[in-house]
């Protein structure tokens, strides 16, 4: 193969002529070219090949797409995955729970991990026979567990509140693609300062990263710091929020926060100081990722 540069693959076909890579090539060149960054190569090129195309995945994989030319915008596309631009950030989206949210650099990334917040509470819930009627939403970033919340439980109102105008304004701007505007409110402020309402549901997911842990490129170099980084222990936030939460709580709501794999032992620690009972929850790898608190 002759590759001239990421704008332009060509090949040398058997006559000695070039011609622009077809699309099966491409994704075969790009996944072999992004195997040594990403666990992922061949998903996230499928992934850019389909938003280059302007299609779903799906339709690439299943459509009769190969013989064709890759259009010059895929190979713009990985040239930035090269430079450990998250995909999420090149394709503009990421998807979360039932939601297609529109993801900036300032916002953090959805995880799926986070998903385990929203299984948790709709489990809670169930088992109690009460549905929340006022969701509040602590750092909400993209909107992601505020919608997904409101997706799930038709009725209920929501307020979502960060300390980036920035973020708020992409919150917002999700809440109004899902058709979920007219139940949601957002505020700008800082945890659950001046928030004087109660709430059945508070959802968080803080910083909770130490500020020593080591990171991989994609995260440290393009996700916002505010959003990842708790301190010197990563632990920082946990200590402003949780003595928050018994005001902001109705007397049966309940607050599933987003933790550290190892973070357990120690926030129940800080949320029993503050008068609350916790029960801890694992995400899909049975690894703690959600602490559910309610009084005691």
């Amino acid at each position: 193969m002759k590759q001239k540069d990421w704008q332009v693959w060509m090949i040398e076909n058997s006559d000695g002529q070039e011609k622009t890579l077809s699309i099966t090539e491409a994704l075969r060149e790009a996944a072999r070219d992004l195997a040594s960054l990403s666990m992922t190569a061949r998903l996230d090129s499928e992934l850019l090949m389909a938003y280059s195309l302007g299609i779903e995945r799906d339709s690439l994989l299943l459509g009769a797409w190969g013989d064709k030319a890759a259009p010059p915008a895929f190979f713009e596309a990985v040239k930035r995955r090269k430079k450990n631009e998250p995909i999420a950030y090149i394709l503009g989206y990421r998807d979360f729970w039932t939601l297609r949210l529109t993801v900036t650099p300032d916002v953090l990334i959805p995880r799926p991990d986070s998903e385990t917040l929203i299984e948790t509470a709709i489990t809670y819930f169930r088992e109690h026979q009460f549905q929340p009627e006022k969701i509040l939403d602590l750092g909400t970033g993209s909107g992601a567990l505020l919608l997904a919340a409101l997706d799930e439980w038709k009725e209920a109102q929501g307020l979502a509140v960060d300390a980036s105008p920035a973020a708020l304004k992409i919150a917002r701007l999700n809440a109004e693609k899902c058709g979920l505007l007219p139940r949601a409110d957002f505020k700008i402020g800082h945890w659950g300062q001046e928030i004087e309402q109660k709430f059945d549901l508070l959802l968080c997911n803080p910083p909770y990263i130490s500020r020593d842990a080591m990171m991989p490129a994609d995260v440290l170099h393009y996700e916002p710091h505010l959003a990842l980084f708790g301190g010197e222990d990563g632990l920082s936030d946990y200590r402003e929020v949780i003595p928050e939460i018994p005001s902001l709580l109705t007397e049966r709501g309940i607050a599933c926060l987003e933790i550290g794999f190892d973070q357990a032992e120690t926030v129940s620690l800080i949320a029993k100081e503050t008068g609350l009972k916790s029960q801890i929850f694992c995400d899909i790898e049975q690894r703690p990722r959600c602490i559910l608190l309610n009084r005691q």
